[in-house]
């Protein structure tokens, strides 16, 4: 059977990443970002896709982030500044 192509959409980028306790921060630049969404994130050296578990801004958890946002969430592998994350 043929591959099913996914849609996929940017809705950030990664502005920072704290190696020590693995959590990136996403700039939520269109759409929203919610819990349980599936995200692929993307670079020169980086891609892979995880689902989303949680999500904090400014420190508090979140279900749901919007545009404008900065949000932290655990990611299972390195990212770098700059990558792109995409929702599937």
């Amino acid at each position: 059977m043929p591959k099913k192509e996914t849609k996929e959409e940017l809705i950030g980028e990664i502005t920072h990443y704290f190696a020590k306790i693995k959590v990136a921060v996403v700039k939520i630049k269109k759409k929203t970002l919610e819990v349980g969404d599936k995200i692929h994130i993307k670079g020169a050296t980086t891609d892979f896709e995880q689902p989303v578990k949680s999500m904090q801004v400014d420190h508090k958890d979140v279900e749901k982030a919007k545009k404008g946002d900065d949000v932290g969430m655990k990611v299972k592998k390195r990212v770098r500044e700059g990558d792109e994350v995409y929702k599937i």
